[in-house]
Parts: C-alpha cells; structure tokens; sequence
C-alpha cells in the first residue's frame, strides 16, 4: 500500500508541541510536506524561538513517522514575525513584537525578571533588544554590565549598546550614574519617545521594555504611541504587591494592550546554607490573580541571594548559570511568552498599500 500525504499528516496530527500543547497540524506547523519517489520529506516551522527544544520535536516526529516504513527528510526551524499590536499603530521598522514588563509597584524584581527573560529568549536563538523606560531609576546599564556611551553615526540617532548578546538602550548611558532625573512629566515621556525612536535598533525578533512601576505618564505614553504587542505582569505573592499589580493589569486591559501572562516573583525563598524553602511573602497570590482576570500564569520565581548577586556585577542567572533550575524556570516563562506572541493574529499593515489622496 502506497503512502500518501494524508496518511503522513494523520501520524503528525499525533504529535503534540509539548510547550503550546497543541498537536503539529492544526497550528499549521507543518509546511512543504511531499511524499515522492518512495520519501517523506517536511518541514516544521515553529513560531516561537526554541533552540533547546527543537531536538525534542525532531525525534517526536520522526518516532510518529517511523509506522509509516519510508525514509524521512525533516527540517524543524523557528521563523518569529509580526504580530497585532494597538489599533491606529504600526509595528516599528526593525522590531517585529514589543514586550512591556510591568509592576504596579517598585520592589517586585521587574528589572531582573526583564533582564533574565530577554536573555532567556537570545539563549533561545531569538534577536533581543531591551529598552529601559525606567526614566528616573535606570538600572539595566548595571544589571547588564556595560557602560559608557552609545555612538551616532548621524548625529540624529544612536547605535545601540551591547551584551551578553542583546541589544540595549537606556538613558543610564546618557547620564551621570549618580545625577539625579529632576524631570516632569513630559520631559520624560519625550525622552522615552527618543530613546526607542532613535535607537537604531538590527532586525529584533522581541523588544522587551523594562517599565517604571506605577500607572502614571510613561505608561499612557507607552499605550498611546508605542505599537506594543502584549504585557507581563511581574508581582510578589504578598497582598499589597497584589493590590498594585492588578492595578496595572487593568491600565493595561482599558488601552488596548494584551496580558500575556503573570510571573509571581519572590514566590519563595530558599535558603543558601540549608536549602531550607519558606513562604516569606505568602503563597498563591500571582495564580489567584491570573484566575481573576482569566489572563495565563506564567510561572513563579524564588527568593535567592544568587539572583541578586549575578545582576549586581552585571551577570544575570540566565547567563552566569545557564543551565541552573532558576535558569530553567526563566526559559520556560520566556518560551510561554514567546508562544502566547505567537498565537496572536499577524500583523498585516505591511501589505496593504498607503493611499495618498491629492487635491489638484
């Protein structure tokens, strides 16, 4: 009995993605699928960045496709692209997604759980670029381990920095470490305009924006003007950080930019001398949260020193133990991340013509 497609796409339809849980024929993962001359031969092209993963779905398909009793040619790549963002807003040139990672409050680790999720999705084979927004208390410069200032090579627009594989921009590369940011409002949403306006950003897959805490200028400018593709919610378990953080997931959900999920930080903490795990801020909080607001729990982080230390001198977890549980638990948030980008509806302004209407 001879093989046909349909009998190949009936062994594929078995093999579930073990991140999006859903089976490889109805995301449409399959492409290019032939049977001819006696040789199955496919590709399965993934949404989401997933350098660790793609072994995995290698074997899976070709253990679904052993049955079948033919040789098989097999390419299993991810290809990121565009995605909706804001009505009324275009994605912008050379930054397909924007991530915002957001607090309702400082305190909560947004700054480190942003830092660790960009590297998260670079160690995962993406183009990663990071934003600090955080006008008045820029901290990435550090956390990143680089210094100095960004090169023009116009005068009108600047070279982003770079580390550990990232592309960075931040006002800390503009300013003296210890000069303070005596600024109103409107000076600083016009310097967070310039800073991802003129960065002259290389081809990134995922712009993550690390957010201010709070719901104030920044973050209405950000819904206003920035073509943001969704939101993450970054919290602690105890009540007050929770009664914050539900403050600027609804902010959020009023203009338009989609939850992608909630990180519960700080979830335990564990102790560097006996391992010992207690439950120092509360339990719960961020999955209780995610169950309000019927919005995805993205995964919970603990409360250790190394954390701390590694984004100190400029080395975070995910690069100074990529291969640690911590480590882990970033990727495995960025790859939720990642997917829950992809799911979203394309981005189609770039096909459609601009019509200019002309009085003669």
């Amino acid at each position: 009995m001879s093989i046909t497609v349909e009998d190949v796409k009936a062994a594929l339809s078995k093999v579930v993605d073990p991140n999006t849980t859903k089976d490889l024929v109805s995301t449409r993962s399959v492409r290019n699928l032939k049977v001819e001359g006696g040789q199955i031969a496919l590709d399965v092209e993934l949404g989401y960045p997933a350098k660790s993963q793609i072994d995995l779905i290698r074997t899976a398909v070709l253990d679904a496709l052993a049955p079948l009793g033919l040789p098989v040619t097999l390419n299993v790549t991810s290809k990121i692209i565009a995605h909706t963002v804001q009505r009324g807003l275009k994605p912008l040139p050379n930054v397909k997604n924007i991530i915002a990672v957001a607090s309702g409050k400082g305190g909560v680790g947004k700054s480190t759980t942003a830092v660790n999720l960009a590297l998260a999705l670079a160690a995962e084979g993406a183009n990663v670029g990071v934003l600090d927004a955080d006008i008045y208390g820029p901290s990435q410069p550090m956390m990143l381990g680089v210094s100095g200032r960004p090169i023009t090579k116009d005068g009108k627009s600047m070279e982003p920095m770079e580390a550990h594989g990232l592309q960075i921009s931040s006002i800390g590369f503009l300013i003296d470490p210890d000069e303070p940011m005596v600024w109103r409002g409107p000076m600083v949403t016009q310097a967070l305009q310039q800073l991802l306006d003129q960065t002259n950003w290389r081809d990134l897959d995922y712009l993550v924006i690390d957010m201010p805490p709070g719901t104030g200028d920044i973050q209405l400018t950000l819904s206003q003007k920035v073509p943001v593709t969704g939101a993450v919610i970054v919290t602690t378990p105890q009540d007050i950080a929770l009664l914050d953080a539900r403050k600027g997931l609804k902010m959020f959900e009023k203009v338009g930019i989609p939850i992608l999920g909630i990180v519960e930080n700080m979830s335990t903490h564990i102790c560097s001398n006996c391992g010992h795990v207690e439950d120092i801020f509360g339990s719960g909080g961020g999955e209780k949260m995610t169950q309000d607001f019927k919005v995805d729990f993205l995964g919970k982080l603990p409360l250790k020193m190394s954390i701390r230390e590694q984004t100190d001198v400029g080395r975070p977890t995910v690069v100074a133990e990529p291969d640690s549980p911590v480590s882990e638990i970033y990727k495995a948030i960025a790859r939720k991340v990642a997917i829950r980008v992809a799911e979203k509806a394309k981005d189609m302004s770039s096909k459609f013509p601009t019509i200019v209407v002309k009085n003669d």
